[in-house]
């Protein structure tokens, strides 16, 4: 408004000037022109000051409006001001979302100043290293990560490898390692990335451990077979004592081809496609066929004292790999037969359940096993009792085959046991898995009745056995 004030009253007095000069009194010409130059000069400086202020903020939707040069020159400054203000907004956006994914990556990523304060840091290295990730922006890294290996690889400044240290979730039993290390950049900042590799170390672990089982599984009845070998050669026995030597050398033999075959089975489930549903297997000639392997087993182990019993569910269909899902039944069957006393009794069926999964069960009367050792039944060569186990024929994978075969079939195993009262081992399949061989819902169980007489549920499965 006031700019139009000023302009309005300098063109009043520059025409009162002019009047003044064509009448009898030309020295009121001279008043008039020096005042229209002054509001003149002052509307002009207005409109420079609003122009310097736009300017320091340009604003498009506030920019003014004027007319002759300062009008031209906004005009030309305008489109290049738009032109970089879109650019910084496609920038900002830009780092954003560079930010965004750096926030939703696995590792851990902090800016560290020259002197090693945090600038900047996500969420991920904030779990890693038990700090918080807005409240801690400012402070030096060294002040929140103590580990005394980090704190020596900041002072040596020698960052061409990582070092490894405790995490804040790491606790007895439950271990956490998390590798760090430092890059340097930009003028003495340095970047520093964590990354978990519990995981990783625990596979090592594992594979480390496989090896050594391996090894000694296979050594020692290596072992035996060349002792009764050289026993052989050297010895001048009777063909008693010869078919007595030659008959554990079998024994010994036979043993390190289930391992070798157990191992083979492994192999393959692990570097295999999972089956496909094109396949279906009738679920009653599937469990018929494991308990008659069963009952022979039981026959040789304890000469016909034992008993098993097959209770049958609703008529169904499974689809999947027949060899697959008969040998996970024949390990849970087996080895409820070789660790169940020879007066034992074993049942062992299936159910379907109401969300239409099936669930195969194989439930014994036998010793039980301890609460410690159920969660790590499935591990590769893990044993309650390995004397007992070696003494029985079982190679330590049998529990691991059938976690995988449930695995590859949507599934789980599942186990539970009771000391003095026996286990149960449940292979549970996935309903998009099961069809019934008639319509309709009858024979459908809801509960297990039948099993909990015996003080166990079928909720758990094959484990601390095989």
């Amino acid at each position: 408004m006031w700019p139009r004030v000023l302009g309005l009253a300098a063109s009043s007095l520059g025409v009162a000037g002019l009047l003044a000069w064509l009448t009898p009194w030309p020295q009121w010409a001279w008043a008039g022109a020096v005042g229209g130059a002054l509001l003149w000069q002052a509307w002009d400086h207005r409109r420079w000051r609003v122009v310097l202020q736009w300017l320091r903020d340009p604003q498009a939707a506030t920019m003014p409006e004027f007319g002759g040069a300062w009008g031209e020159l906004l005009a030309r400054v305008r489109k290049p001001i738009k032109s970089a203000n879109r650019k910084a907004r496609k920038a900002q956006a830009r780092l954003q979302e560079f930010l965004s994914a750096i926030q939703s990556a696995p590792n851990g990523v902090v800016l560290l100043s020259k002197e090693g304060a945090i600038e900047w840091c996500n969420l991920m290295a904030g779990e890693h290293l038990g700090f918080d990730a807005k409240r801690d922006l400012g402070q030096r890294i060294r002040n929140l990560v103590r580990d005394p290996a980090f704190i020596e690889y900041l002072n040596q400044k020698d960052f061409s490898r990582p070092v490894e240290i405790d995490g804040r979730d790491a606790r007895p039993g439950h271990p956490q390692r998390i590798a760090l290390q430092i890059f340097p950049y930009a003028k003495g900042r340095r970047l520093l990335l964590t990354r978990d590799v519990t995981a990783i170390e625990l596979a090592e672990a594992m594979r480390r451990d496989f090896v050594a089982n391996v090894s000694h599984e296979i050594r020692s009845p290596l072992t035996v077979i060349n002792g009764f070998i050289e026993t052989l050669q050297t010895l001048d026995l009777d063909e008693s004592q010869r078919r007595h030597f030659l008959d554990l050398m079998a024994q010994q033999a036979r043993r390190m081809q289930a391992l070798v075959d157990d191992l083979l089975t492994l192999s393959r489930l692990e570097g295999s496609p999972a089956p496909d549903a094109s396949h279906w297997v009738d679920v009653a000639a599937l469990v018929d066929e494991v308990a008659a392997q069963a009952r022979a087993l039981a026959e040789v182990l304890h000469q016909g004292r034992q008993s098993l019993e097959v209770r049958a569910g609703p008529a169904l269909m499974v689809a999947g790999s027949q060899a697959e899902l008969a040998s996970a039944l024949s390990n849970l069957a087996n080895n409820a037969v070789r660790y169940t006393p020879a007066d034992g009794h074993i049942e062992m069926g299936w159910l379907w359940l109401p969300d239409e999964s099936v669930e195969f069960f194989v439930h014994d009367d036998g010793p039980g096993i301890e609460p410690e050792h159920l969660p790590r039944l499935t591990e590769r060569f893990y044993r309650v009792d390995r004397s007992r186990s070696r003494e029985t024929g079982g190679t330590g994978l049998g529990l691991a085959i059938v976690k995988h075969v449930a695995q590859r079939h949507g599934g789980q195993l599942l186990i539970d046991s009771v000391v003095g009262h026996g286990s149960t081992f449940r292979l549970r399949l996935p309903p998009a898995r099961v069809t019934p061989m008639e319509s309709g819902e009858a024979g459908r169980l809801a509960s297990v009745p039948s099993l909990e007489r015996h003080g166990a549920r079928p909720t758990s499965g094959v484990g601390a056995r095989s």
